[in-house]
């Protein structure tokens, strides 16, 4: 009795020991979807200009991590689920904003509708496009705003089908997300059969975190990301993809053996 005594006195002494300890920051679960040339496989690790981005800023703050290429609707609902989850690019909206706790923005970019170079658009605002089929990646920003607004939405699992679709006039128009300047176009052999009609909205992106996740690990985040971009950084990680190039998807990349983007 005596040694049991002695035994809960001795924890309850080192009690307030443990608690002073730092807390060890939690290792993130990280996810993204295929969308080059921002995030894509090489082998079996994932690249991209946004994942560099990513990786640098766990190099800067210590944090253990692991990164996954899913499908996007798998990719976001790890993050929503899971406490360690954070996922990436995700476009930050008001109805998304109480979900995620917010890492960035990592990155910006224009939501642009899409036509055929050989036909002749008459579209002064997004109301204009209303009786057009618009090609959408299923479960994305764009597909969820469309959507709500009770536009006409094709979606495809993998965005890549989209230029495809378009092409071959099962759409009118692909709802596409351009960075400013992109040459996605050009670099996919499209230039001249696929032009810019109307951009609708501009918008950023960051890397949303799971509610749990602790603010000091979020603060850690972003404090690491303005000094990338202050460095110049973010810039240079991002130069490094300025001339490349799509290729034929992986399987395991097109998530559902179909090409994506």
């Amino acid at each position: 009795m005596v040694k049991q005594l002695l035994l809960v006195a001795g924890l309850l002494a080192g009690a307030p020991v443990l608690a002073g300890l730092p807390q060890t920051p939690p290792r993130l679960y990280i996810t993204t979807e295929y969308s080059p040339p921002a995030s894509m496989l090489d082998g079996e690790r994932v690249i991209g200009y946004s994942t560099e981005k990513i990786r640098e800023i766990m190099s800067r703050t210590s944090i253990s991590y692991s990164i996954d290429l899913l499908p996007w609707k798998r990719a976001y609902t790890a993050a929503v689920q899971r406490p360690d989850g954070c996922v990436y690019a995700t476009t930050r909206t008001p109805e998304r904003e109480r979900l995620f706790k917010w890492v960035g923005p990592t990155d910006e970019g224009e939501w642009v509708l899409l036509g055929r170079a050989d036909r002749a658009y008459q579209l002064a605002t997004l109301e204009d496009a209303r009786a057009l089929r618009i090609g959408t990646y299923n479960g994305d920003a764009r597909d969820d705003y469309l959507r709500s607004r009770g536009f006409q939405v094709d979606p495809a699992p993998n965005d890549m089908l989209n230029p495809q679709k378009l092409l071959m006039n099962r759409i009118d128009l692909w709802a596409a997300g351009l960075r400013p300047g992109s040459g996605v176009l050009e670099q996919n052999g499209w230039a001249g059969k696929i032009v810019p009609v109307l951009v609708f909205n501009r918008i950023k992106v960051y890397l949303a975190c799971n509610r749990a996740i602790p603010d000091p690990v979020i603060d850690k985040m972003n404090a690491a990301l303005e000094a990338m971009n202050r460095d110049g950084t973010s810039r240079r990680l991002e130069r490094k993809y300025d001339n490349w190039v799509t290729r034929k998807p992986t399987e395991a990349e097109a998530g559902q053996g179909v090409p994506a983007r």
